[in-house]
């Protein structure tokens, strides 16, 4: 049946453009964030030599509540947990929020930190599932543990934020470890800047690598390919992706597994929302959106050098779950606040982080996935030559792969973090491997998380099967 207005050739014809000029607007977009992560890194890098140095601050830095969500993170908690207390900070106050874990996550904070209960009273500035008790540790003043109802991580975000005693606060995942000076960096844009509202570090993939007593004692690449490809992705979109946003402060998410925020600023929006899977950035979006339209002067700051390590998913399935529910998160965000899209005010976040994240990345796997087979059945039907169809795949694959190795490269010119030569040779490897084969399958994996936000399925917390073989445990917290 020929349908098409010009035939299956003219369709064709549309289809080979299209797509070929998706591609090439994609990558050619994320090549210039890494110019502009060029020119941001050439100031921050010497700010950050000055920063190991004797602080001007030293002492003075704002007081911060660290919030730790958890929901069954018994193998992990312990030396998240120890990572903090190790924290290079003159005044903090750790607040761990258990979701009503159903493994041993609240008996191992027990155990470890001697809790006993706390008659506080609860402020329920934000609203929240019921607290059950709040304890406080015996050995360390500054721990308080809150024990709630389930009610997933946004809801345990918010009931840290009603406990907060300081106008910062820090979230932490429970199953990421700090370097001791990360939290003394991260907060170095609130004491250059009354403007900024919100901070994100870095995050870095925590498998391979050996951590022990909440320290990190060797930088070491995983022995799942799985998990190196994660390395590369990782570096991609913290180095040049957030990076490249911040500079023109269009930064639309901070990871929360490390963001520092200011405590009234976002108890103002309503905090974080409850009903998606997508509360870091959903908020963050949401702070653009609301401040803008108040016509009001702020900034949303990602610093590359303050790091928070991770577990990353080792297997297809845990992995697969994950990505689609980030893609649910994505959806829910965007769709949720669309009114910044080319608002009156709207300035680089509406009018052009917003419209970039729509098509590229929201819309993306529709693009890639159909795409991919659309241009390997016109190939194979012959409307399309053999030339052209190459075009594509160096369109489609071979400047995704320039993108990921300039990231590579600019991160070992940078911070030098894998310097052994081996190191890099095999990130990348990776490199190439993860756009021939692992993003079209990621793709297919948001796909399925955009159906599954399309047709309303519920999120919840994210679930993954640890090996913490690089988490080396020690007798006891320090005291």
């Amino acid at each position: 049946m020929n349908w098409a207005p010009f035939g299956w050739a003219g369709f064709a014809h549309f289809i080979e453009w299209f797509f070929l000029a998706y591609f090439i607007a994609i990558n050619a977009g994320y090549l210039a964030l890494n110019f502009i992560c060029i020119f941001s890194l050439r100031k921050s890098i010497p700010a950050g030599i000055l920063n190991d140095m004797p602080q001007i601050y030293s002492g003075l830095e704002p007081p911060i509540t660290i919030i730790v969500p958890a929901y069954n993170e018994e193998s992990t908690i312990t030396a998240s947990v120890r990572s903090i207390l190790h924290m290079n900070y003159p005044l903090l106050e750790i607040v761990i929020v258990n979701d009503g874990s159903t493994d041993n996550t609240l008996d191992e904070l027990k155990k470890n930190l001697s809790l006993v209960p706390f008659p506080e009273a609860y402020r329920n500035r934000l609203d929240t599932e019921t607290v059950h008790v709040i304890y406080t540790s015996l050995q360390h003043p500054n721990i308080r543990v809150i024990d709630k109802k389930n009610g997933g991580k946004a809801d345990s975000i918010n009931v840290g934020i009603n406990v907060a005693r300081y106008p910062l606060f820090c979230v932490v995942d429970a199953d990421s470890i700090l370097q001791p000076d990360s939290l003394r960096k991260v907060v170095q844009p609130f004491l250059e800047d009354k403007r900024v509202v919100a901070v994100g570090g870095t995050i870095r993939v925590a498998n391979g690598c050996q951590i022990s007593g909440g320290f990190i004692g060797k930088v070491g690449l995983p022995k799942s390919w799985l998990a190196m490809m994660q390395v590369v992705e990782y570096t991609r979109a913290f180095l040049i992706g957030r990076l490249g946003w911040s500079a023109i402060n269009g930064l639309l998410i901070i990871s929360g597994a490390f963001g520092v925020f200011h405590k009234e600023t976002v108890i103002s929006v309503g905090g974080f929302l409850h009903n998606t899977v997508g509360e870091d950035m959903e908020l963050i979006v949401r702070i653009h959106r609301m401040l803008k339209k108040q016509k009001k002067d702020y900034s949303i700051v990602f610093l590359p050098d303050p790091v928070a390590w991770t577990e990353v998913p080792e297997d297809l399935y845990t992995l697969g779950n994950q990505r689609m529910r980030w893609q649910r998160g994505l959806s829910e965000s965007l769709m949720g606040n669309l009114g910044l899209m080319f608002s009156r005010n709207g300035g680089a976040p509406g009018w052009v982080a917003f419209p970039f994240m729509l098509i590229f990345e929201w819309f993306g796997p529709l693009v890639e996935v159909a795409g991919y087979i659309l241009m390997g059945i016109f190939y194979w039907l012959g409307y399309i030559s053999w030339p052209v169809f190459m075009v594509f795949l160096f369109a489609a694959l071979g400047l995704g792969i320039l993108v990921s190795i300039s990231s590579l490269m600019l991160e070992s010119f940078s911070f030098n973090l894998y310097d052994k030569r081996r190191q890099m040779i095999w990130l990348i490897i990776a490199s190439v491997l993860e756009n021939i084969g692992y993003r079209q399958l990621n793709s297919i994996w948001r796909l399925i998380g955009l159906f599954q936000w399309i047709f309303r399925r519920k999120g919840k917390w994210g679930e993954m099967r640890r090996s913490s073989d690089w988490n080396k445990p020690v007798a006891e917290l320090p005291s």
